[in-house]
């Protein structure tokens, strides 16, 4: 029995849609230190990395972190200069003061441990909404729907819908996003999803739809190829 989700007038396939990304997924993965592991504190440092830097830029500097600082009881007993002089390279210098203030909150308030409930996530300083969303789903594969402009973008452009600076905040596009992530492959289907807007549902150049498995089902997508 087939499942759809209808928006505007155009109807996509959920099944179908959710069975292209993970397929094209698996073919295309990005593989990065943090992909790598299902341990929760390794992928909270990696997502406060991440915010507002480049995946590339990260990788290095979240290796070194994670040998010198490899659970929240060796970070908690770090000083701040040991943190600068370890993450200064990405820049947003503020987010070092987060991370030292987050360690703190672990180790007093879960005993070390990162917690699974969203609020307690969502509790930490420098966790956002997002963060949250991706701890829950990379480390315990929960059907968290992530939620930023590269989510937003295939999601507007699948229904053909306006994007905007806050469409990140609009309820439609949430909706959208959580409707369609696929509740048995979380993991699996949000990693295709932030690759697919990576390498063919871009931004800063042309879309690669010609080659897009989801092409067939995407207003965007349809018009581009009947354009070219």
């Amino acid at each position: 029995m087939s499942e759809s989700v209808e928006t505007g007038g155009h109807t996509v396939d959920i099944r179908e849609f959710r069975q292209e990304i993970i397929a094209w997924g698996r073919e295309h993965f990005r593989l990065f230190p943090w992909r790598m592991t299902e341990d929760p504190y390794r992928i909270l440092m990696a997502e406060v990395m991440l915010h507002r830097t480049q995946a590339p830029q990260v990788a290095p500097v979240y290796e070194r972190f994670i040998t010198r600082y490899p659970n929240v009881p060796v970070l908690a007993r770090a000083m701040r200069n040991e943190l600068h002089d370890a993450l200064y390279s990405l820049g947003l210098r503020w987010r070092i003061d987060l991370i030292h203030a987050m360690a703190n909150e672990l180790m007093t308030r879960f005993d070390g441990r990162v917690p699974g409930e969203k609020a307690d996530l969502l509790s930490l300083p420098g966790v956002s909404e997002y963060i949250a969303s991706a701890v829950r789903c990379f480390a315990w594969n929960l059907p968290e729907p992530l939620i930023d402009t590269n989510t937003v973008r295939v999601t507007g452009r699948l229904f053909g819908l306006e994007i905007k600076d806050s469409s990140r905040r609009n309820r439609q596009f949430r909706e959208l996003i959580t409707a369609l992530v696929d509740p048995d492959q979380p993991r699996v289907y949000n990693y295709a999803l932030l690759d697919l807007a990576d390498q063919v549902c871009t931004k800063k150049r042309p879309p690669a739809c010609a080659r897009c498995p989801v092409q067939k089902c995407c207003l965007y997508g349809n018009s581009a190829l009947a354009d070219s």
